[in-house]
């Protein structure tokens, strides 16, 4: 069996057990804090929330982006190299999130991600556009 998109496949497989254990992590401190539904004003659940929200917001986008460029021949180091970057910027997001400013976890996972959005919205653009 000959798997197309190996990077991209890895990648997905990696990032949505990370996905899983941040919503486990909520439901944990749902029970520890006896909140149902919302957050109860819960700095923490806040937090576990916030975190597994911005997971859910940011990995979709670039995981079809690592996913185009894979088909499109990007070299697959290049796109490994990329996703290493993408699983370590949103592990650092996540770690951050609980911390008091001045945050580097946080900052380098946001950042980071950023750029790796940039950059393949601006690879993407080049090879759609010639």
């Amino acid at each position: 069996m000959t798997i197309v998109l190996p990077v991209t496949l890895a990648t997905a497989g990696v990032l949505s057990l990370i996905y899983i254990g941040l919503a486990l992590r909520i439901i944990q401190a749902r029970f520890k804090y006896r909140v149902s539904l919302g957050d109860a004003g819960n700095a923490d659940l806040q937090a576990r929330i916030r975190s597994h929200g911005n997971f859910g917001e940011y990995v979709p986008l670039l995981l079809i982006f690592l996913g185009l460029l894979e088909l499109a021949g990007t070299d697959k180091t290049v796109l490994a190299v990329c996703a290493g970057l993408l699983v370590l910027f949103r592990v650092l997001h996540f770690v951050g999130i609980p911390r008091r400013s001045p945050n580097p976890f946080r900052f380098i996972g946001t950042v980071g991600t950023f750029v790796l959005i940039i950059t393949a919205s601006v690879y993407a653009l080049r090879l759609a556009l010639g």
